[in-house]
């Protein structure tokens, strides 16, 4: 509305109100009165102001249409060329006088329903007056945001209010119009607060019985006609807001699923709307009953409707567009199915079932059983042709699984939440379990043979090469543990109900791949005996041999192919990879089983028949827990073992490592040339610089976790070979004195190379360990006799079956070490003893070529022992020897049974 149009339509009602011949104010006598006098020269164009004219001449038309006369006098008025240019303004005038006697005539009579300040306009010309109050209502909307209340609407409404009596407007006619306007703007806008501001006005609504008679009668007057399914539907006004408002709603909410995808927070608005507006029916008439205040039974009713149409749509919208989807998706038809109506029960939960529960409470029942219902009609036919498990068959269980495990929590949802359990409630979840249990296990199965194929392949293959300076492993267990765990993550994600005896399937294909390969490894060592070198045959020291004593070698034994070929592949560097690829084993054995046992936990599972129902609970979500104890015996028994195994192969390998580093790789320098000719020309510090690298070397090649295990491992190693050269060192090596100081300086000094300062062994470990070869030490350092009368008193014990504290194989204070004390100790009453008791050739005349083995198995060594044992002493010889073994035993004390 322009300005001067505002202005001209002032002035006009202005000069309406001045005068004194009217009565009662109507519409058609403002029309009139806007009318009376108005040119085309008071507007700014020509079509203006025809358009203004026609529509006050169309106004009069609707209102006066009770009599045909008027039709003559609008005719003229339309007409530009006839009112505005050949008719005077007195001839207007008496048309417009014309018309207003026929107004006044009309408006003289009485209502029809005896209403208060009922005018004959109420009825008669009540579709303008509504369509008018409409659009006077349309005030309160912001222009510029017309979802939005202005701040002045309360007022304006106050205003409006006035124009009742004028247009025919009772409370409950306003309160239907102003929800009917809210309601079209939040359609138009979907504006939630708009939505809400209707639903409230639809509740607040007078029902009928608050109206009186008279009331009723003039809202029953105020026909409309509506259709539905092709026939004609009689209703007053209410009556019809209501249904429109309904029938929209119904509309929504028979396919909300699809409607609120978008914007589901206005689902509970459209719902409580639909509610709002009264339960409709229609009688045998055809007349429409309107029960506002409807029991909670209809409601109920009325919501489950709603669920089970919405169910239904959304189900026959997924049927129709999964061909397509599963020649994209490349999955069985009856997977995507399942997880099409999985995301269906997923968003009724989530989202509408909050709102529809508060109306109907068994509504999740209700969608969670048609659900089921669909869905089991296709699924049935599939289950009863499977017969293996391909992947058509895994994709669709799995999917029902899922499907069904949301539909129970979504069928029980009402019960938890009020505290309560719901059991299973469907079947064919049962049923899928029953046919996926051995088809389950075939496969488990299957995959055995399989796993120690792949992992007898790799274990060939393997170089025993680091995979890089941060991995020090080997790739083979990589390996290995990348199929195992394949294995697991495909058995879990089958996501189908599985049982114990699954489980322990599956844990039997681990404990047998782990310890293939374990064997594998273990296999590939050789005894760690293979490497010493063997005992030369025993001699006594003679000191007038020594000038022509050969400074030969004494020769390993001939070792078979095998053997040989063993020990080329396993240096030093690859065995520190073993070592690592074990270790590597061990941390991966406990992250597989912590692995397992979460994934365990968390699929669904059968009660196994050997667990009692007391061992068994259901949880809240349904899931039938398995008798805890039997799960972890299994685990226990499986992962323990396997951990056992893995340690007592680190165990083997790192003795075998100590033992190559030592007799094998230090053989020349340490073994065989330490003190070789005697101790000063052959001191241990001139091979420290080899064994230095040597230990470097392997320090870097070994895992850090590792280092001080393999670093003890070859000191203990290297404490045998020092004994070894000590005792078995064969003709060339002979030990005063005063060679017995600097050897035990040698021996500081290895340990000294071990505690590295600080940064190796602990000292307190290596002092502990030393604690035999310093033994051996103690007895060189004792005269001949003395080592004498402990041989004559380990010959004693032997025959009444005592036995000193052992190292190895070899006892500290036994008759075998002792007379190999004897043979090399440069003294001459211990050369006389050895030529008199055991006849012992000289060094001298020894050929340090011979590879005699004069091991202790050898029948000399067993003869020396029996002669031993033989000796006796006169009574005298005898006291003298107890009195010199009291003295000896309390010098000895420290040591005599304290093994390394």
């Amino acid at each position: 509305i322009s300005e001067a149009m505002d202005a001209l339509t002032r002035r006009k009602l202005v000069l309406l109100a001045s005068e004194k011949s009217f009565g009662q104010i109507d519409v058609p006598q403002i029309t009139l009165g806007l009318l009376n006098g108005t040119t085309k020269s008071e507007f700014q164009n020509e079509k203006s102001y025809i358009q203004w004219k026609n529509r006050q001449a169309n106004i009069l038309e609707e209102l006066l249409s009770a009599e045909k006369s008027v039709g003559v006098f609008l005719a003229k008025i339309r007409n530009f060329e006839e009112w505005d240019i050949k008719m005077s303004p007195s001839k207007c005038r008496e048309v417009l006088f014309s018309i207003r006697n026929i107004a006044s005539t009309l408006s003289s009579k009485p209502g029809n329903s005896g209403v208060q300040s009922e005018t004959y306009y109420w009825s008669a010309g009540y579709p303008f007056n509504m369509r008018l109050y409409e659009k006077l209502l349309l005030g309160v909307f912001d222009i510029l945001e017309d979802g939005k209340l202005i701040e002045e609407a309360d007022e304006i409404l106050k205003l409006i209010k006035s124009t009742w009596p004028l247009l025919g407007i009772t409370q409950k006619l306003h309160d239907v119009l102003y929800g009917w306007v809210l309601f079209q703007q939040f359609v138009r806008t979907e504006e939630a607060m708009l939505l809400e501001y209707a639903v409230r006005k639809m509740r607040n609504m007078p029902s009928s019985e608050d109206a009186g008679q008279n009331e009723k009668k003039y809202l029953e007057s105020l026909v409309c006609y509506n259709h539905s399914s092709g026939s004609e539907i009689r209703l007053n006004l209410v009556q019809s807001i209501l249904w429109s408002i309904g029938l929209w709603c119904d509309n929504k909410l028979l396919d909300y699923h699809w409607h609120f995808r978008q914007k589901p927070s206005l689902f509970k608005g459209v719902l409580s709307m639909a509610l709002a507006v009264g339960n409709q029916k229609f009688d045998v008439s055809g007349n429409m009953e309107l029960m506002l205040n409807a029991s909670n039974e209809i409601i109920d009713s009325k919501v489950r409707m709603y669920v089970e149409r919405s169910a239904e749509a959304a189900c026959k919208r997924v049927t129709d567009g999964i061909n397509i989807g599963s020649k994209v998706d490349k999955k069985h038809p009856l997977a995507l199915l399942a997880i099409e109506l999985k995301s269906i029960a997923e968003i009724q939960l989530t989202v509408y079932h909050p709102v529809l529960r508060q109306w109907c409470a068994e509504a999740g029942v209700v969608s969670a059983s048609k659900l089921h219902r669909f869905y089991g009609e296709s699924l049935d036919p599939f289950l009863k042709n499977i017969s293996c498990l391909s992947e058509d068959v895994k994709q669709v269980l799995a999917a029902a699984i899922l499907l069904e495990n949301y539909l129970i929590k979504l069928h029980s949802s009402e019960q938890i939440k009020n505290g309560m359990h719901s059991p299973l409630m469907f079947d064919f979840e049962r049923e899928i379990g029953e046919i996926a249990r051995p088809i389950i296990l075939d496969w488990v199965i299957a995959q055995h043979a399989r796993i120690l194929e792949w992992t007898g392949r790799a274990a060939d293959l393997e170089d025993w090469e680091p995979l890089s300076h941060q991995q020090k492993q080997a790739a083979s267990v990589v390996e290995v543990f990348r199929i195992i765990e394949e294995t697991v993550d495909q058995f879990f994600e089958l996501r189908l109900p599985v049982d114990i005896t699954h489980l322990q399937a599956l844990l039997s294909i681990i404990f047998h791949t782990l310890d293939a390969y374990l064997q594998k490894v273990v296999n590939q060592l050789v005894d760690k005996h293979n490497l010493y070198p063997p005992a030369p045959p025993l001699t006594r020291y003679k000191e007038t041999a020594f000038p022509s004593a050969k400074k030969k070698l004494v020769e390993s034994v001939v070792l078979d192919n095998v053997v040989n070929k063993k020990l080329d592949a396993l240096t030093t560097s690859k065995l520190c990879v073993r070592m690592n690829t074990l270790q590597y084993m061990q941390k991966k054995i406990s992250s597989l089983e912590d692995g397992i046992r979460e994934s365990w936990s968390a699929v669904r599972v059968f009660k196994d028949q050997t667990c009692s129902d007391e061992d068994s609970q259901w949880t809240s979500n349904g899931i039938l827990e398995m008798c805890s104890e039997s799960v972890d015996e299994l685990f226990v028994a499986t992962f323990d073992c396997i951990r056992d195994s893995a340690a007592d192969a680190i165990k083997r390998t790192f003795e075998f490592v100590g033992a190559r580093v030592v007799f094998w790789d230090m053989r020349e320098p340490f073994i065989f040339n330490l003190y070789h000719g005697g101790v000063e020309g052959a001191r241990l510090e001139t091979i420290l610089p080899q064994f230095d690298r040597l230990l470097n070397n392997v320090c870097a090649l070994i895992d850090d976790t590792l280092r001080d295990v393999l670093v003890k491992s070859i000191f203990k190693a290297s404490l045998e070979g020092y004994v070894w050269v000590l005792l078995d060192g064969g003709p060339s090596r002979a030990f005063s004195d005063f060679d017995v100081v600097m050897m035990e300086d040698d021996l500081n000094i290895l340990k000294d190379l071990f505690v590295a300062d600080g940064e190796g062994l602990p000292r307190s470990l290596v002092g502990e360990e030393a604690r035999f070869a310093q033994q051996i030490l103690s007895l060189f350092s004792l005269r001949a006799e003395s080592v004498i009368q402990l041989l004559m008193t380990s010959s004693e014990h032997s025959s009444i079956g005592l036995e000193a504290h052992k190292y190895g194989h070899r006892h500290l204070g036994d008759a075998h070490t002792l007379i190999r004390v004897l043979c090399h100790k440069k003294e001459r009453e211990a050369s006389k003893f050895l030529k008199r008791h055991y006849h012992l050739p000289a060094s001298s005349v020894y050929d340090e070529g011979a590879t005699e083995d004069a091991s202790m198995k050898s029948p000399l060594m067993a003869d020396l022992i029996k002669r031993s044992a033989s000796f006796r002493w006169s009574d005298k010889s005898s006291s003298s020897f107890r009195s010199l073994k009291k003295k000896i035993q309390e010098a000895t004390s420290d040591f005599r049974h304290v093994g390394w």
